[in-house]
């Protein structure tokens, strides 16, 4: 069917994809726009890993107040141009990360952001629960490194189950994110602030 510029143009606007592959993310749904949204998401997925070294310096400061002001959060997203950063898609995610802030309160952007102080006093704790089921020392170390694991996926962004779909994990959001807008994406920065609470994140 033939695809008119109006509705290839929404479509950059609203992904931030090539225009060629907006023509055949459209083609490929027969016009239907959120279907070549759906289109756009999977066939650029496999590409994503590959725009992971490219440099983020364009992006935005995003705000999000909850609670009748009494919880707020604040994240700087990144991306490589300035286009992009205006597109629904970017904002609409850094709407969502925001919204994933200030319901889970993340300490950490991921594994490799949490202090070594922390790592270490939490395997301090599992190792002492573990020692007190009288298991033997290799189940103990079992027991440690999945209590650790699931520390990582309450308290680090990355690692949480998304909000929204609990079938997958907020890294997936970005990286699904990074396919359809076709540029790489990443969090540089994020604070929650809650009223009569202290912030743990930078």
């Amino acid at each position: 069917m033939a695809i008119d510029a109006k509705t290839v143009k929404q479509l950059r606007d609203k992904t931030g994809a090539g225009m060629m592959d907006c023509k055949n993310a459209l083609t490929e749904s027969n016009g239907d726009l959120d279907g070549a949204v759906d289109h756009l998401r999977k066939s650029g997925a496999a590409k994503a890993e590959k725009k992971g070294e490219r440099e983020t310096k364009e992006g935005l400061v995003y705000s999000y107040i909850h609670a009748g002001g009494r919880l707020g959060v604040m994240i700087e997203v990144n991306c490589e141009t300035d286009f992009v950063a205006k597109t629904d898609g970017f904002i609409e995610l850094a709407h969502n990360l925001a919204m994933q802030i200030a319901a889970t309160n993340p300490i950490s952007l991921d594994k490799d952001s949490v202090s070594t102080d922390v790592v270490a006093k939490e395997k301090e704790i599992y190792t002492d629960q573990a020692k007190s089921s009288g298991k033997p020392d290799n189940i103990i170390e079992k027991m440690v490194e999945g209590r650790l694991s699931k520390f990582y996926q309450e308290n680090c962004l990355m690692e949480q189950a998304y909000i929204k779909d609990s079938d997958k994990k907020v890294v997936d959001l970005m990286t699904e994110t990074i396919a359809t807008l076709g540029e790489n994406i990443t969090i540089s920065q994020f604070t929650r602030f809650a009223v009569g609470e202290s912030n743990p994140q930078n």
